[in-house]
This record gives C-alpha cells, structure tokens and sequence, in this order.
C-alpha cells in the first residue's frame, strides 16, 4: 500500500499544477504530539509568498477532507521548498548535478558525518560528491543519509 505521502501527493498535484503551481514534495510527519502535512511547491520564476501558499491551501483542502486518508487530527501547512532545498527524490537529485549541497550521515565516512560538495552523479545507492574541503570525490551510501539539501552561500 502506497504511503501517506505518495497518496497525497497523487491527489493533489493536478490541482496545485492548475492553480499555476508544480508540487515539489508532500511530507507527512509526527512532532511531539501533533501530526503534519507539509506541502510544497514552487512555481518557475518569482519564488512563492503567503498568498501563494493560501491560494493553494484553500484549492487542496476540500480534497484532502474528501480522500480522508489522515485519519488522525494533522496541521495543513503549504510553504516553499526554500533557498536550500531538501532532496528527497531522484528529480531533485537530478536538478541538483553540479550544485553545491550538504549531506549529513548517519554514520562517520572518513571520520565525518558531514560533507559539503558538488554532486556529480548519483544512483540506486550511491551519491558521488566532488568534497569542496578536499577536492576529492567521496561516494556515500544513500541509506547512510540522514538529509540532503542544496547548499546556498550566505
């Protein structure tokens, strides 16, 4: 059985995307007590404000109590994948080759759980980075990746 997000996510998408909109990712998650949907999108030029996310939030929330698929009481928020974008799935992946970006393990590769580089290729299980502290390329098991995000030089 597809998962929360999976089923959200292919409910939605054609009306985020006629509201003139693409869904960049659906996250469904627990904090301390209370249930979240998080939904983001983007649109192609002009990055997305509140009257954005409201636009979005009204035209998906009458779906959403129709699919009734959170059966427990859950917080709606609709907000922007942001400047350093969290990479999720291979799509993001993909339009992130030749970028900076971050990852964070779960267990030390060479001694850190840190790396910040060029993502040069990625597949099934592996990302290969070009380490921008050493200028060499590290290849990193994909289950030992706790985040993956772009990485943007304030």
């Amino acid at each position: 059985m597809a998962s929360i997000e999976e089923r959200v996510e292919k409910l939605i998408t054609s009306k985020v995307e006629e509201l003139g909109y693409s869904l960049y990712d659906v996250q469904y998650a627990k904090e301390g007590k209370d249930y979240f949907l998080r939904i983001f999108i983007d649109k192609p030029e002009g990055g997305i404000d509140l009257n954005d996310c409201e636009k979005v939030s009204d035209g998906i929330n009458s779906l959403l109590d129709e699919a009734d698929y959170i059966k427990e009481q859950y917080f709606l928020e609709v907000s922007s994948p942001g400047i350093e974008r969290v990479l999720r799935k291979d799509e993001h992946l993909q339009n992130a080759i030749e970028k900076e970006i971050e990852i964070n393990l779960f267990k030390p590769v060479n001694g850190k759980k840190q790396f910040v580089g060029i993502l040069k290729k990625f597949d099934e299980e592996e990302i290969y980075i070009l380490e921008t502290e050493n200028n060499e390329e590290i290849e990193i098991e994909r289950k030992n990746i706790s985040l993956i995000k772009e990485k943007y030089n304030w």
